[in-house]
């Protein structure tokens, strides 16, 4: 999954958007402001350690660019419309700077996909293998590693512990030492077994000797790969690109991965200096853990970098934690459809949530959610997620699949009046998890207005029935996004379009807030359960930035002032 940028291409990151507020403050857009920013901008690539020659080369096309678009009129004789064009300008060469144009081969569902990887030894190949094994595998692509690396010593027991520890089945030998022979096993008797992924990890050595190359060749002639990855350690910066035309020429690898980009300075250059070989990037090593290897796509990565958030990455992840089990996630759908949520269902949907990682990896794709708010709260987030799992945990098969009436008194004249909570049922739960009964009933309260939404989005004119139409009108929205991850004019006017009946009418009546809209989309919510949700929405975010509100605004564009969103 997507993960925030590591440290110093976020510093880049800021290095550029700081010069593009201190364009927003000066009066005049003229050649001295527009020498100025490129200048700034020129010195963080610099120190990222992008080669020279490409960074001269960035400048020169961006003045030119900008030039021609002033000269034919595009700016309208407008500042806010000329720094628009700069800004664009450099967010194009941007990623002209790590995309190679070249598109890399995708494994295709129901075919034994073999891929191959190559590299130098202590540039990360093993774990890599891993990662990506558990990548595709949460794909749903049915995955597996061979190991072929007979040279470093205790290769096999790394593959076994780490695939292990993965749930992924590997092959490997103790006793034979020909890796042509091992590899030539392991695919055959894997394909046998109808794996759609089967990832071949190569020995690796200390300098580029030739008797590793001709390794490869042998071992690529006997299994075929259908794609040969070169994996790449970016603590070598403008060196990998020496490296990668080395295996280039031998091992006519079609995709790198550049690995160990969490610790390094030298990120940026390896990135560039790879894409300066016409060699896709298809993922990037973020750190020790088996999810942390995120696809890497030249324009997401920029807008990520430039803070203007990764949409296609979002819904990418999302995606991946509906194929790993797509069975369960029918089901509830099918549930929250009909506006029914048992508090087995809420734990479920608990469980998913922790597994898409940490929540500044999710936050760092979602364009304008400010990414202080979630700063250093990972660890809390997950401690108090693990805590309501336990809490729930404690409960017996019958609360587990209740609305969480048993743990509420009811009138015995009327049966649907509560009168008081059910202490007995609430002290079992606490003393079973390890906690105060406060703490219990607090949970109880967080799935009440998670039930309570699900009885409102579900059911005949709910809110899933509306989204799901406007789903149908962003379909495949993610690749065509603008530079800011927001939708662009016609993709607006198509959601419009897809709005139910009535819905923009009213949005109009109510100036376009936040509450109106949600409460229009669901099919006229009462005040109270707008409240829960007021504030369970709050409980969840703390506070959205721009982005989700500007696209809204841009749906709304042209309805009248009002009261403007969220307020």
């Amino acid at each position: 999954m997507a993960s925030p940028l590591p440290t110093v291409l976020a510093d880049l990151g800021r290095r550029i958007n700081g010069a593009f507020a201190q364009l927003s403050r000066v009066p005049v857009i003229d050649d001295k402001a527009l020498d100025a920013l490129l200048k700034e901008v020129a010195s963080a690539l610099l120190e990222s350690d992008v080669n020279v020659k490409l960074v001269a080369n960035l400048r020169s096309k961006v003045k030119a660019k900008v030039k021609a678009a002033i000269e034919s009129g595009a700016d309208k004789g407008k500042d806010i419309n000329r720094k628009n064009i700069i800004q664009k300008a450099i967010f194009d060469e941007l990623v002209l700077l790590v995309d190679p144009g070249v598109e890399p081969y995708k494994p295709k569902k129901n075919h034994p996909n073999v891929i191959m990887a190559v590299g130098l030894q202590g540039n990360g190949k093993t774990t890599t293998c891993t990662k990506l094994a558990v990548y595709y595998q949460k794909r749903g692509l049915k995955s597996c590693i061979v190991c072929a690396d007979t040279f470093r010593a205790g290769a096999f027991d790394q593959t076994r512990q780490s695939a292990t520890k993965a749930k992924i089945p590997y092959f490997g030998s103790y006793t034979e030492t020909d890796p042509v022979s091992i590899a030539a096993q392991g695919v055959m008797k894997f394909k046998k077994e109808k794996f759609e992924v089967i990832i071949v990890d190569t020995s690796g050595r200390h300098k580029q000797e030739s008797e590793l190359f001709q390794e490869m060749i042998q071992i690529s002639e006997a299994v075929k790969p259908d794609m040969t990855v070169l994996v790449l350690d970016a603590s070598i910066g403008q060196a990998a690109e020496a490296q990668a035309k080395a295996f280039k020429e031998s091992a006519d690898f079609g995709a790198i991965i550049v690995t160990k980009m969490d610790g390094h300075a030298k990120g940026g250059g390896a990135i560039s200096a790879v894409a300066a070989t016409k060699t896709p990037i298809i993922f990037l090593g973020v750190g020790e853990h088996l999810y942390d290897l995120d696809k890497f796509s030249p324009e997401p990565f920029i807008s990520k970098l430039l803070g203007m958030g990764d949409i296609q990455g979002f819904m990418d992840h999302m995606q991946s934690i509906t194929m790993a089990n797509p069975e369960k996630q029918k089901e509830m759908q099918k549930k929250l459809g009909e506006g029914k949520l048992s508090i087995r269902d809420w734990k479920e949907q608990i469980s998913n949530v922790m597994s898409m990682g940490p929540l500044s990896k999710i936050a760092s794709m979602i364009p304008g959610l400010p990414q202080a708010m979630v700063e250093g709260s990972d660890e809390e987030t997950s401690s108090r997620m693990k805590r309501m799992m336990i809490i729930c945990d404690s409960m017996t098969e019958t609360e587990l699949d209740s609305d969480g009436s048993p743990f509420i008194v009811y009138d015995t004249k009327e049966k649907n009046k509560p009168v008081d909570v059910n202490m007995k049922a609430l002290l079992r739960v606490a003393r079973g998890s390890g906690c105060h009964v406060r703490e219990v009933e607090e949970v109880l309260c967080q799935y009440r207005m998670m039930s309570n939404m699900a009885k409102t989005v579900g059911g005949k004119n709910g809110f899933m029935q509306n989204l799901q139409k406007m789903q149908q009108a962003t379909a495949g929205m993610g690749r065509g996004l603008g530079p800011g991850g927001m939708p662009t004019p016609a993709q607006i006017a198509q959601i419009q379009r897809s709005m139910p009946p009535g819905m923009l009418q009213q949005m109009r009546q109510s100036g376009g807030g936040m509450q109106d809209i949600m409460k229009a989309m669901m099919g006229g919510a009462s005040d109270q359960e707008m409240a829960e949700m007021r504030q369970m929405m709050q409980q969840m975010a703390g506070g959205m930035g721009g982005g989700m509100g500007s696209m809204l605004q841009n749906m709304m564009g042209g309805m009248g002032g009002g009261r403007g969103l969220g307020r």
